[in-house]
């Protein structure tokens, strides 16, 4: 345990204090991968009962606003403590948690971890909405940066009224282009694109703005070697060296996400994945680069962007660390916490 807590991904002043031992070791899962046991998604589930399903987070055609109890105690027990840089200027973040797609259990508890995270730390306040039209230019003045909580495909869309989507779509593209940020977790980049193999970009503006789009994923429970591919930026102070986390890890499709395009923060160590596991990617639509990013910065206009492709599993929200480097990237996104954001590619 000891060994464990001396893990880059557990430093954490306080960390025992708040843990009951299944999450700590939960945690501190893989932190090393000289201290962890690697398993197979296939020994893993063998070791184990099967969890209680977790089905869509939709009933009767409306989404489940409120997460699992036991996730979201675990949550507010190993939420980041502070705020990286203090805010500007007192700072409002929407989240909008409406998924066109699937809906992701974990989208409640995804919403209810910016909400509490800006109250403990200080760095903003949150409104929460699951309604697509609260995204107006009128509504919009009121925010700092707009968080997108695993949103599936056309999330703007309005299929009986074309011109609410258009105006939907310019409200969005121009409050991040005239200075705000944009936040998203996991499925946001799962949005505007075809289910052809592979799919095809079908909003190129947005396409390109979050950083790419999805075609394939490893299913949960997943083992990977996190890579920092950036050490110096501050939206990785958090971590002291690669780890390994089990999550449901997408990848995107190679011409639309791109180091020429976005600054990479952190990105799957590809050379530590197994070869039955490289194989479980459809070799039609592999990437020939072998690069997969997992988290990144970029400019859109005179706005910020940040992308988090982890957050599929509700534990993933309560690794600490991890939310770290959430905090660290909304509070980019705001323009409070400066990092070079150009592309790792010239």
């Amino acid at each position: 345990m000891k060994q464990l807590l001396r893990s880059g991904l557990c430093r954490r002043e306080g960390l025992v204090r708040s843990i009951p031992v299944t999450l700590l070791a939960l945690c501190c899962l893989g932190a090393s991968a000289q201290s962890a046991t690697t398993l197979t998604t296939a020994e893993l589930k063998d070791r184990t009962l099967p969890s209680p399903p977790r089905k869509q987070s939709i009933e009767n055609g409306v989404q489940i606003q409120k997460p699992q109890l036991e996730d979201y105690v675990a949550m507010l027990d190993n939420l980041p403590s502070k705020a990286y840089v203090k805010p500007k200027k007192q700072r409002r973040v929407l989240v909008l948690a409406h998924a066109s797609g699937f809906v992701h259990s974990s989208i409640p508890l995804a919403a209810e971890t910016v909400k509490a995270m800006g109250e403990k730390t200080g760095a903003w306040s949150t409104t929460i909405t699951y309604d697509p039209a609260q995204i107006t230019a009128e509504n919009l003045a009121g925010y700092d940066a707009i968080f997108l909580d695993n949103t599936t495909l056309g999330f703007l869309d309005d299929p009986k009224d074309p011109a609410a989507t258009e105006a939907r779509k310019k409200a969005l593209l121009d409050f991040v282009r005239s200075g705000k940020g944009l936040a998203g977790i996991h499925a946001a980049g799962d949005t505007y694109h075809t289910a052809d193999h592979p799919p095809k970009g079908t909003w190129s503006d947005f396409n390109i703005m979050i950083g790419g789009y999805f075609k394939f994923h490893w299913v949960y429970p997943q083992e990977i070697t996190v890579k920092i591919d950036d050490p110096k930026s501050p939206l990785n102070q958090m971590y002291h060296g690669e780890f390994t986390v089990h999550d449901e890890i997408y990848t995107f499709v190679q011409d639309s996400f791109s180091r020429k395009r976005v600054h990479v923060l952190t990105s799957v160590d590809y050379s530590k994945m197994s070869d039955a596991d490289k194989a479980k990617e459809p070799a039609a639509t592999k990437r020939t680069d072998g690069d997969y990013g997992l988290s990144w910065i970029r400019h859109e206009g005179k706005g910020r962007v940040f992308y988090e492709a982890l957050g599929h599993s509700e534990h993933i929200y309560a690794m600490t660390p991890i939310m770290e480097h959430l905090l660290a990237g909304i509070q980019y996104a705001l323009g409070d916490l400066p990092a070079n954001d150009s592309p790792s590619v010239k």
